[in-house]
Formats: structure tokens, sequence, C-alpha cells
């Protein structure tokens, strides 16, 4: 038994040695070294805070603290390093797994590996001096502007000639997950979430996503974009081109949407409420993803069912002329249908028309990107049994919309309650007051 207590001795003293030899071990004296060789490699200062060496629960290497930069514009809290102990006296070396946590990518950091990827040497005869197995990071954040993505966990799994055999993506929470193969060249896309709130503006919130595509070296195809929110559907294809800046084509078929929950992310007051179907088409460009949504280039006929206008009494504001305007209320409506057009954040809403009992309205309305409205309809109303269309100009904001009538149309108005007497005789003069509109060109006064 003197033997296995003495083997128990030796294994103890040998678990001690390893566990606190690391400490006698500094590799700080070549920090400065390392650091020295990646700024020049990279041509951009690297600093390190400390390298520490570790021998179990297996060998690895934990860098902490790395910064890439001037600015420190990539940031790394810590990279852990695993080798392949059985590697080291032969070439290529092997390091089984690089983990990196904390990472913060921004649009600069972007900018330096494009750079990095586009300015490395191309000799695929040359023996690589490393292989890696496995990348991993954690609790990445991909920060572009207003575009918050995260935090993420990934994993990259590469072969032997350091090409890709598969990537993984997943949020924290689970509710976006990705995964990436190559498919010849190129590499194939497959997404779904849940419950996912879009990481950029605008903020929808989707129930249910799912997307396929297929990405090169500078394009992206979303062949299948399949959305469920608020209610309602959203299929169509998307894509994205960084050749030269950031060029985004694409096309949707919406159907059913409830359009109150997406107004009131659009605005802090809700404008309309209704089932939207819509079939939009858009485009836009820009140097960066910060700067893309302003670019954007929408066009969509559309229609809503049994909503409401809020903000404005259309029906009350076509039968009680006041010249300084009528604001507030609300306007119930069966169908409303037109065309959109958004450029510059501004909107252009053209073929508008709403029907509701009695009520119908055509026109055009334009919305400043300062949310300032401009433009004209004419509501068909009834009123003691005439029906009568009146002209409107539309004037106010969006959250405080204004309709007044046409100097044209209160004079008319004006006549005709002299003559006739009110409620009939106001209807037909605003009917002729509508009518010389019309006769010389719809002035808007």
């Amino acid at each position: 038994m003197k033997w296995l207590k003495l083997t128990g001795i030796i294994f103890v003293l040998l678990l001690v040695v390893l566990v606190t030899l690391p400490f006698f071990i500094s590799m700080n004296d070549y920090t400065p070294m390392i650091e020295h060789r990646l700024s020049a490699k990279i041509e951009e200062p690297v600093t390190i805070n400390n390298i520490q060496v570790r021998l179990l629960p297996t060998p690895h290497i934990n860098v902490n603290d790395v910064t890439v930069g001037v600015e420190g514009d990539l940031k790394l809290a810590r990279v852990v390093l695993t080798p392949d102990i059985f590697s080291i006296l032969k070439s290529p070396y092997v390091i089984k797994d690089i983990e990196i946590d904390t990472l913060v990518i921004n649009q600069k950091a972007i900018d330096r590996l494009i750079k990095f990827t586009k300015e490395a040497p191309s000799s695929p005869q040359a023996t690589p001096q490393f292989r890696i197995g496995r990348l991993s990071f954690t609790n990445t954040q991909l920060s572009l502007g207003k575009l918050c993505f995260g935090p993420f966990h990934a994993n990259v799994y590469l072969d032997g000639d350091g090409k890709l055999l598969e990537a993984s993506l997943a949020t924290i929470d689970t509710k976006f997950r990705a995964l990436i193969k190559p498919e010849n060249l190129n590499y194939s896309i497959e997404a779904t979430a849940k419950n996912w709130t879009l990481p950029t503006e605008p903020r929808f919130k989707l129930d249910e996503l799912s997307l396929k595509a297929l990405a090169t070296t500078h394009d992206i195809q979303f062949s299948k974009v399949n959305v469920k929110l608020y209610g309602g559907t959203a299929n169509g294809q998307v894509t994205v081109n960084w050749r030269k800046g950031l060029i985004v084509n694409g096309s949707l078929d919406v159907r059913k949407v409830e359009s109150e929950k997406i107004a009131k992310i659009l605005s802090p007051k809700t404008h309309v409420s209704g089932l939207v179907t819509a079939k939009p088409v858009f485009s836009a460009s820009a140097n960066s993803v910060e700067h893309l949504m302003q670019s954007v280039h929408l066009e969509a006929p559309f229609d809503v069912q049994k909503g409401v206008l809020y903000g404005v009494d259309i029906q009350s504001a076509a039968t009680n002329l006041i010249k300084q305007g009528a604001t507030g209320g609300q306007t119930n409506f069966d169908y409303l249908s037109g065309h959109l057009v958004m450029a510059n954040s501004s909107y252009q809403l053209s073929q508008l028309k709403i029907t509701s009992g009695t009520l119908s309205v055509e026109g055009n309305v334009n919305i400043s990107h300062e949310k300032e409205l401009s433009g004209r309809i004419n509501a068909q109303v009834k009123v003691a049994g005439v029906s009568t269309k009146v002209p409107l100009n539309v004037a106010g904001t969006l959250d405080s919309p204004r309709l007044y009538p046409t100097v044209a149309t209160m004079a008319g108005a004006a006549v005709g309650t002299a003559v006739m007497g009110p409620g009939v005789g106001t209807s037909v003069g605003a009917k002729v007051g509508g009518w010389v509109d019309n006769l010389f060109g719809k002035k808007k006064k």
C-alpha cells in the first residue's frame, strides 16, 4: 500500500505544480514585442493589457483587453487560444480553438477588416504557419449607427485549408438564429426568428421570420423573405450590394397588416388604423448603414380596409365650412386606397380615394420631411338631400392636420346661403364654388 500512497502524493504534487506554475511564468515581458509585431503586421496600433498561460483544464493562453486602432475602434475583452500541444513540434501549428469574448464591431472596424482582406497577399502555394479549427464569439455586438444587433454568440468552423465548413449565429435570447454554409464559391444563408424586433429603424416586431439567401464576396441576394407581423404577412425578395458603397433593392407583398401598430412605431401619435395591403418596391444607396435609411426611395400602391383617420373629420370639414379651417375629430372609412411615393424623407400620396357611407373623397396629399401637410382633396357629401363635391385644401402637420375650403368654395357657399338660405343654399353654393375652382385650374388659395 506504500506504493499507492506514494503515487497519490506524487500525483497531488504534479497537480499543484500544474496549477501554480503559470503564476511563476510571466508572459507580460513579451507583451511589448507581441504588440509591436501585431501593429507592424496590420499597420494599426495594438495594445494588450496582459497575457496569461494556463495549463488546466487544458493548456491555453488568455489575452486580455485587446484594443486596435488609434481611437480604439476594435475592442476585445478577452481572447482565449487553445493550441493542439501535439502540433508544437511540427508545422503548421494547430490552434484548436480561438474564443473571443465581448467584441464590439462598428463601421470603422468593418472598414478595417475589409482593408486587411484586400491587402492580404495571395500566395496559394505557400504553406500557412497556423491552422485554426474553430472561432467562437460570445457577447458580440454589432453597432453601425442606428443599427444595433446583439448581443449574440457565433461559431465558425474551418477545414484544414482554412476554408469555411459552417458558421452559426444566435442572439443570446435565441430569438434569432442563422446558419451559413459554403455553396460552390458562394455561401448559402438560412435564418429564422420568433418574436424578434428589427435591430434598426423602423423597429418592427416580427412574430415570425424565415429567409434564404446566397452571399458572394460583393453582394447578398435574399431569394425568400417571409414575415408574419401585426396580424398579417409580408413576402418578397431583397438584394444588398457593397461593391461600390451600399446598395439595396427589393420588393414586398404586404397583406392585411394592422396599420395602427405600424403607425405607432413610425410616429408618437396614431394617424390611421385598418388592415393595409400594399406592394412596395424600394431602393437605397449610401456609403454606410447609418445613412442608408435617409436615401430610401419607395413606391407602393396600397389599400386599407375598415379603418379610421385620426385628427381630422372630413365630413364635418366639408359640411361646416370654416375659413380658418377644421381640425380634430376622426374619419371612419370602409375603404382607403392610393399610391405612395417616399423619397428624401418626404411622402407623396396620390390617387387617394376614401369611401365611408355617403362620404366619398379623392385627391392628393404631400407630407414634407418636417411632417408638414399640403395638397387638395374633393369631398363628396350629402347635405339636406343634395349631393355636393366640396374642394378642401390640406394644411397643418401630420400630428395636427387641418382642412379648409378654397376661396371660391367659401364665396360660393356665402352666395348660396344668402340667396337660398342655409343648408341647401350653402351646399349648392359650395358646389358652384367647386366648379369655379375646376374651371380655373384648381388653384390652391
